[in-house]
């Protein structure tokens, strides 16, 4: 194992934990928080949010919609992979950045549009993620740990400690899927999804003050979706099972 490698594998063992702590008041009371907030989001926003989540889940399990131009690369140092992972993400940050300004300078019509646009960023990082990490996101199997990969990263604490059980255990969970494509859980997904971003989100609906808080919020969670990306797929890399 080389310098690098090490340096990763600490951080991996770190995020291991992050992911594994339980619930603690500080989270319980930001949950009931984000629920309160829920409570003032027009059902127009909210009917957006859970319809384009709906179809980026559909879409991405049918694999009828997103891609990637990077073939899985199998030949290459961790090192090198993961600088092609940053650049990739700086390059989905920097386009989320812009969207999250341009909609959230318009208002709440407008600013309803990123949602689709955030998510599509997302999930187009993701998969040119898996190929730099030499995994293939044409099998069904590799879709859906990218599902879990999102949602590790957008969830609370409490789903946190469940999809890591999956992730940290893979190939052998990934052995007993069921081929029925419609059984993922599409519903509790959505939830989660919704519930962490709605604050933030929220604000960037406020014409002209939401320009700033669309740009601020969409670049800090491109970054923090490379971070866990990074980690969850160091997992496969290190074949590293809890």
């Amino acid at each position: 194992m080389n310098l690098y490698e090490d340096k990763a594998l600490r951080e991996l063992i770190k995020w291991k934990k992050e992911m594994q702590a339980k619930p603690d008041p500080g989270n319980i009371f930001a949950k009931n928080i984000e629920d309160k907030m829920n409570s003032f989001i027009p059902e127009k926003v909210q009917a957006l949010v859970s319809k384009a989540v709906e179809n980026m889940i559909k879409a991405v399990i049918d694999g009828c919609k997103y891609s990637s131009s990077i073939k899985p690369i199998y030949n290459m140092c961790l090192q090198e992979r993961e600088k092609l992972v940053i650049e990739k993400m700086k390059t989905y940050r920097n386009l989320a950045s812009a969207s999250g300004a341009g909609t959230g300078a318009a208002g709440m019509l407008i600013g309803m549009a990123d949602f689709p646009v955030l998510l599509s960023l997302k999930m187009n990082f993701l998969f040119d993620a898996a190929g730099i990490y030499g995994f293939n996101a044409k099998n069904y199997k590799e879709r859906l740990y990218i599902l879990y990969v999102f949602q590790i990263a957008f969830s609370s604490q409490k789903r946190r400690n469940e999809i890591y059980n999956i992730i940290s255990n893979w190939e052998s969970y990934s052995n007993n899927l069921p081929k029925d494509k419609d059984s993922f859980d599409w519903r509790t997904f959505q939830q989660e999804y919704r519930d962490y971003i709605d604050i933030a989100k929220t604000l960037q609906l406020i014409p002209g003050f939401g320009a700033i808080v669309g740009a601020y919020a969409n670049y800090k969670l491109m970054e923090k979706l490379c971070k866990v990306a990074m980690n969850a797929y160091r997992f496969r890399v290190f074949k590293i099972e809890d």
